[in-house]
């Protein structure tokens, strides 16, 4: 009786052993936006995209004050004008990778991931190209999507639509390791 108990637990406990929740340890999130008079792009290195391999969840919430431009002025306009960042701090994304991955096997996969952007209080379904690579117990994740900007209610005044490219290329690069609870 105690052998099967034993058994039962572990197999309980086991269904979970190999579901994962990682955190990414580094993260670059970029956009670069060409247009005829000037190209603008900004670097965001504070987003912790989260990963639960055993549903395939991602998710990834993005301080908008925290992209840095080359010029401030463009931070500020950005910031202020743009995303308005007072009134819509972050952007969020919530998908669910949509491969079967063997998240215990190395190796490099495409994959996509499909869920909802909030950007600038507007919500859209996107799906997201990239890679997943896994390396021991680090998953590298790199994405590249472009977003357009007048689909999040971003507008452009007329006196800098040469300025600014309607829309935007957005990379992801992050590398994610095992949420360690402290």
């Amino acid at each position: 009786m105690k052998n099967i108990l034993l058994f039962l637990l572990v197999i309980i406990s086991g269904s979970n052993l190999f579901s994962q929740i990682y955190i990414a340890k580094n993260c670059e999130i970029t956009f670069f936006s060409a247009a005829p008079l000037e190209n603008i792009a900004a670097t965001n290195k504070a987003a912790k995209p989260i990963l639960n391999t055993s549903t395939n969840d991602i998710q990834t919430k993005i301080a908008m004050t925290a992209f840095v431009f080359e010029k401030p002025l463009m931070q500020e306009h950005f910031n202020e004008n743009y995303v308005e960042s007072e009134k819509f701090p972050h952007a969020i994304f919530k998908g669910k990778i949509n491969e079967t991955i063997d998240w215990k096997k190395d190796g490099e996969y495409k994959a996509t991931a499909t869920g909802t952007l909030d950007l600038h209080g507007i919500q859209k379904n996107i799906t997201i190209d990239g890679t997943v690579n896994i390396t021991g117990s680090e998953i590298i994740i790199a994405a590249k999507f472009n977003i357009h900007i007048a689909d999040y209610g971003i507008k452009i005044p007329s006196l800098y639509i040469k300025n600014i490219a309607e829309d935007v290329e957005v990379k992801l690069n992050a590398t994610l390791e095992p949420y360690k609870q402290k």
